[in-house]
């Protein structure tokens, strides 16, 4: 038998001026033998948490019904093309978060650390903070062996490790939601420029003289890679060059939307390696850090990745849909009902954040299916009903392809949702015994 598909290892990358360019995942990358067995390459896993501060208010996010026949609340309305994916989960607690005697007032500092990682934050505002390991961090061990990147941590607002944010809580535990170990937090990126950066690499500086004169000259990352990429993609399959032009498109865009940003931006950029980009308006913004993410997963470059939509104690505002008054200010609601009637309103928009993510991820071609065949997405908040704090039946919305049976709204009777966590690392393949309290994995099929 003569086999004469054209093989590219695995690991190749484009570069040119400084720049290294991971590719997506192509059919040529299998092995040429493995032609005649496609269907028995090994698919990749990938798994994101998406993460929203200060809960929402009861009876405005849990459906009616439970089984497939349910209603679609206001906040979940925006995920109604993925319903037949979403797996929907009530009457689940954040255990961990609980205030215990003694703690402090503040309840925020308890919130993300107990979601995450299934254990009862410190109470601390020095640097003798303490918690787990996060259900990221964990998946990471396992589906990071083989990419560039263990994980991707990334936020949209600034962070700061300094000092008090929450009353008797150190800011580390409103800043992060990822945990290597107990006493080593994660960082997380808020800067999209840094992200792209971090992601495939770039020699420029900030000073704006420079960086002017450098864009003019490169006009775009990727121009010094181009011939090298038309080159590698001679010979190869229809469905590879559609797949290599799909995602060259994709950097370009992103570059281009990075440029756009960074020339509205009115911030003063300080001269540094890794210029920063921050789009004006929390759309723009979101969607960028989403894009990032997507481009991340088609190299391949990551299989796990944590996003920080919203953040304990974010004060954000949101113009865009009417709401001024700012996030944390809404969530301490008093069953006031225009209080409640913007918080909805923000949990929509969150919720269409989210939507937009899968949107893009059942878009782009992986394998034998899509990105979104192959990953599953958690999103969720530590808190059920911010007004008072309490870590009791807290949203949690999960979608999948092939790993998850979606379509359901199911209700449990005070579910730990470390136990969430395990089922999901299992199946993803990733053999913990443990999350935090977690020790009795729940069905999710």
């Amino acid at each position: 038998m003569i086999i004469t598909k054209k093989a590219i290892p695995r690991r190749t990358v484009l570069r040119g001026l400084g720049t290294t360019l991971a590719l997506p995942l192509l059919e040529s990358m299998v092995p040429a033998l493995s032609a005649i067995a496609k269907t028995d390459a090994k698919v990749a896993r990938r798994f994101s948490v998406v993460y929203v501060a200060h809960g929402y208010a009861p009876g405005f996010w849990t459906p009616k019904g439970t089984g497939a026949d349910y209603e679609l609340t206001m906040p979940l309305q925006p995920l109604a093309k993925f319903r037949d994916r979403m797996l929907l989960l009530s009457g689940v607690d954040n255990t961990a978060a609980l205030q215990r005697p003694g703690d402090p007032r503040g309840g925020h500092g308890r919130m993300a650390p107990a979601f995450m990682c299934g254990v009862h934050a410190k109470p601390t505002q020095g640097a003798d903070f303490q918690a787990g390991v996060s259900v990221d961090q964990i998946a990471a061990q396992h589906l990071g062996k083989e990419t560039q990147l263990p994980s991707l941590q990334l936020s949209l607002e600034p962070v700061d490790f300094s000092g008090s944010c929450d009353s008797g809580y150190s800011c580390v535990y409103t800043n992060t939601l990822c945990w290597r170990g107990p006493t080593m937090p994660l960082p997380m990126e808020d800067n999209p420029r840094a992200v792209f950066e971090r992601l495939f690499g770039d020699s420029g500086t900030t000073e704006g003289r420079l960086r002017a004169k450098r864009i003019r000259e490169k006009r775009s990352i990727l121009d010094s890679v181009l011939d090298k990429a038309r080159t590698l993609s001679e010979g190869t399959s229809a469905s590879d060059r559609r797949l290599f032009d799909e995602y060259l498109q994709s950097i370009r865009d992103v570059e281009r939307r990075l440029e756009t940003a960074e020339a509205q931006s009115s911030r003063e950029l300080p001269v540094v390696a890794q210029p920063a980009a921050v789009p004006q308006t929390f759309p723009e913004y979101a969607k960028l850090m989403l894009d990032l993410q997507i481009l991340a997963y088609q190299a391949d470059l990551t299989r796990v990745s944590t996003f920080m939509l919203a953040k304990e104690l974010s004060g954000r505002t949101y113009p865009e849909i009417g709401v001024a008054e700012g996030h944390h200010a809404l969530s301490h609601h008093g069953d006031m009902e225009d209080k409640l009637s913007m918080l909805t309103k923000v949990n929509a928009h969150h919720t269409s954040m989210l939507a937009y993510f899968l949107d893009r991820l059942q878009s782009i071609p992986d394998g034998e299916g899509t990105l979104l065949d192959h990953s599953v997405v958690l999103y969720g908040s530590g808190h059920g009903d911010p007004n008072k704090h309490d870590p009791i039946n807290v949203p949690l919305a999960i979608f999948g392809g092939d790993l998850i049976k979606g379509g359901r709204h199911v209700h449990h009777d005070h579910q730990h949702v470390a136990n969430v966590h395990l089922a999901l690392l299992h199946t993803l393949g990733v053999p913990a015994e443990s999350v935090g309290d977690g020790n009795a994995a729940i069905s999710l099929t």
